[in-house]
């Protein structure tokens, strides 16, 4: 099998998030990200319930109101406070964004995420990353659902549907779906490009299947976020690689090349049975 070798993304600013921030590499981001979880951690030391708490904090939108109500307690303000030093600058693009969208678009729960929610999702993803990565790895099958605005955009791209969904073909040694299919087929976890298929009645036909089913999902953060929650619900083991920024048509009105940092898909897939 042909090894399609990736040198290190270059930077990319996405219409809300860039996991660069204003430096030249996602290693600020990824650090960051593990502190806050190590942090929120000692806070709350029981894993299921912190991420409990973050889930329900960021399915709201309106935190400020919230965290001044009555009811709040100290580790929801600490969680918002914490996340938002740790994870501001790659979220700077958040306000001008929700400044420019339309009344129409904020009815979209994805296209209307705060900033708030952006922190929260991104440890949130990060927190479940490290509680279901082994179960992830051991489940005897393991599906991988990548984003079809991770091709070469430059390609004449021959990806075409097979059982579950869209499978790459290896048209472009430049393409990142390549890339990152070549690396999972390599480790025994079946990729696809998400077109059509219905995830969650996938999941509940599979899901018991003897050995178990494990998930993997790339994607931008709010999607991916939504869909690691769904896994979960349906107890999937499911990790979560964020795309470096969201850069398609959803949101810049047409497709601009993006890029998954490879080397945080590595530690989920190594020793996958």
């Amino acid at each position: 099998m042909k090894t399609v070798h990736k040198t290190a993304a270059p930077p990319v600013a996405g219409k809300t998030f860039t996991l660069f921030g204003t430096a030249d590499s996602t290693k600020g981001y990824y650090r960051a990200v593990s502190d806050l979880a190590d942090a929120c951690l000692l806070l709350q030391p029981d894993i299921d319930t912190l991420i409990a708490e973050i889930r329900r904090l960021g399915k709201r939108q309106r935190l400020a109101r919230k965290l001044s109500a009555p009811g709040a307690t100290s580790l929801h303000r600490s969680l918002v406070q914490n996340a938002r030093i740790y994870l501001e600058p790659y979220t700077a693009a958040v306000k001008e964004h929700l400044r420019e969208l339309s009344l129409l678009k904020r009815l979209d729960g994805v296209l209307s995420f705060t900033e708030e929610q952006y922190h929260l999702a991104m440890l949130e993803i990060e927190l479940m990353n490290q509680e279901y990565s082994a179960r992830f790895r051991n489940a005897r099958r393991k599906l991988a659902f990548l984003p079809h605005c991770l091709r070469d955009l430059e390609a004449d791209c021959q990806a075409a549907p097979c059982d579950i969904d869209y499978t790459c073909r290896r048209c472009s040694d430049r393409c990142n779906v390549n890339a990152v299919s070549t690396l999972l087929r390599q480790h025994n976890i079946e990729p696809y490009i998400w077109m059509q298929a219905n995830l969650k009645a996938l999941f509940r036909k599979l899901k018991d299947a003897e050995g178990g089913l494990g998930v993997m999902g790339i994607a931008c953060v709010p999607e991916l976020v939504r869909g690691m929650r769904m896994c979960v619900k349906l107890g999937i083991p499911v990790v979560g690689i964020p795309l470096n920024a969201n850069r398609c048509a959803r949101w810049m009105g047409e497709f601009y090349p993006t890029s998954v940092e490879m080397e945080e898909v590595l530690p989920h897939v190594k020793g996958a049975v």
